[in-house]
């Protein structure tokens, strides 16, 4: 990879820290602590959300009823969730040993603290679990791909691809066959050393 490629993906990172940073920032002006898993908000901000807080009765006959005759398709979906849940489970399990790689942390990607949140009703605070276990199922799913996929096949594709995982933007260029078996070995042996986040991804010369 070329030093040009190499400053702009170092920019890439260093803004991504700004805007976590500066996000952070946002977030705290609304006044709230973090203990373990358990978010507390001030008494004042509390009271404010229960005084916004949506009755069950507008909410089903005033607020897009026809939501309702959607709501067995969309959870319905939780079948095929809970076997994708459990099948990259246990290919992680089983398999992640054999190519010596670190599996994927689970409980990073499920996060369920939207639930506390008081301005939102029951039903309300019950769509925000099944969104949070969905999304956190597919961001799970994916790194677990995506390390197979660096373990395997750590080469960029020559169209563009949407959607593509942190992992990919290290990957070796699409036709560079350099000294391939001796990078690919870099790739795998990165997985080992340094399982979180995407550095554990050699950047390819």
């Amino acid at each position: 990879m070329n030093e040009r490629l190499r400053e702009l993906l170092a920019q890439m990172a260093a803004l991504d820290d700004e805007l976590r940073t500066t996000l952070q920032e946002h977030e705290q002006q609304v006044a709230y602590k973090i203990h373990g898993k358990r978010v507390e908000f001030e008494a004042s901000v509390q009271a404010a959300h229960r005084r916004l807080r949506t009755s069950f009765i507008y909410w089903v006959f005033k607020d897009r009823p026809l939501n309702l005759l959607t709501g067995p398709v969309i959870y319905s979906m939780i079948v095929p969730l809970l076997l994708l849940d459990l099948c990259v489970t246990l290919y992680q399990r089983i398999c992640f040993p054999v190519y010596r790689i670190a599996r994927v942390p689970r409980g990073a990607y499920f996060v369920y603290d939207r639930r506390q949140l008081g301005y939102l009703n029951f039903i309300e605070r019950f769509h925000c679990v099944y969104c949070s276990y969905a999304n956190g199922l597919l961001a799970y799913a994916t790194e677990i791909v995506a390390r197979t996929e660096q373990y395997f096949c750590p080469i960029k594709h020559a169209r563009k691809v949407l959607g593509r995982h942190a992992r990919y933007e290290h990957f070796l260029a699409f036709g560079d066959a350099v000294d391939y078996p001796a990078r690919l070995e870099a790739f795998r042996r990165a997985m080992e050393a340094r399982p979180q986040g995407v550095s554990d991804a050699p950047v390819s010369k």
